[in-house]
């Protein structure tokens, strides 16, 4: 059989799960509902409204990779200076989680930020004041962090593991200091898991709308939570089409910016 033939399978599965759903939304934002060609639906994304929502949105999607990146790099460090039973298993518990369901997760979290639930309950019971951080934009941070970390800690442990200790030692031989080692070696040679670390973040984390629905208690409108109710609730699919797109844009040239940080896909997961 011919190359061309083995990939059949693979090219039907792209053009069914990809390539058609993007040519509806396509037809969908540059169209109105009488299917008339207009810029309308795209231009949407500059009414105050949107505007706002997406400026949160990019707000807290940059917090919470920037808060993953900072809990992830020091996590990565002990995984790679860790024993080799000790790293399978601490490589275990960070994946753990994700088998779980990305709802159930959530609600979890919903559970315990309750203004009655276990952490409050602690807290009061020890004399401290109860914390109001239930539908908050800190609650869809922390809901963010929690659910992505991995994809954030795993990219840049890939990375670390691939450096070669000859040259942190020579390193050390030639006097560097721990700092000048972090900053000047560790760091600099992570940088493709890093880039892939905060792609892997930054692009779910701009257009969830599950979390800021459940831990934001529907008061804070993301630009996800706006797209997912044009399609649902208004039923206007033009107008969640092209608000899509916009979405896209930005994806796609946050993903191009940091490819080139990335060029030899060090940092993927495989």
């Amino acid at each position: 059989m011919s190359r061309k033939s083995l990939a059949s399978p693979f090219l039907l599965w792209i053009a069914c799960g990809t390539v058609i759903p993007l040519a509806v939304i396509a037809f969908y934002g540059f169209t109105d509902r009488s299917g008339t060609f207009t810029w309308d639906n795209i231009l949407a994304i500059f009414s105050p409204e949107h505007a706002q929502a997406l400026g949160l949105s990019l707000l807290l999607a940059a917090i919470s990779t920037v808060i993953c990146f900072l809990l992830a790099f020091p996590l990565a460090l002990i995984l790679k200076d860790s024993k080799l039973g000790q790293k399978g298993f601490m490589i275990f518990i960070f994946i753990l989680p994700m088998w779980m369901n990305f709802l159930l997760r959530t609600m979890a979290w919903q559970v315990l930020l309750e203004k009655s639930g276990p952490i409050n309950a602690i807290l009061t019971g020890i004399g401290l004041p109860a914390m109001e951080i239930i539908n908050t934009p800190a609650a869809i941070v922390l809901g963010m962090v929690y659910d992505f970390l991995p994809f954030m800690v795993l990219p840049i442990y890939n990375t670390l593991v691939k450096i070669d200790p000859h040259v942190i030692e020579a390193a050390y031989d030639l006097g560097a200091t721990k700092k000048r080692v972090l900053f000047d070696i560790l760091l600099p040679l992570s940088v493709p898991g890093i880039a892939s670390g905060v792609t892997m973040v930054f692009v779910p984390a701009l257009t969830t709308f599950v979390i800021s629905n459940m831990l934001g208690g529907g008061k804070i409108h993301l630009i996800g939570n706006i797209i997912e109710q044009e399609f649902t609730t208004s039923a206007n699919w033009n107008l969640g089409s092209g608000l899509s797109l916009v979405m896209m844009i930005f994806i796609v040239l946050s993903m191009a910016a940091l490819s080139k940080l990335d060029k030899d896909g060090e940092g993927s997961l495989l």
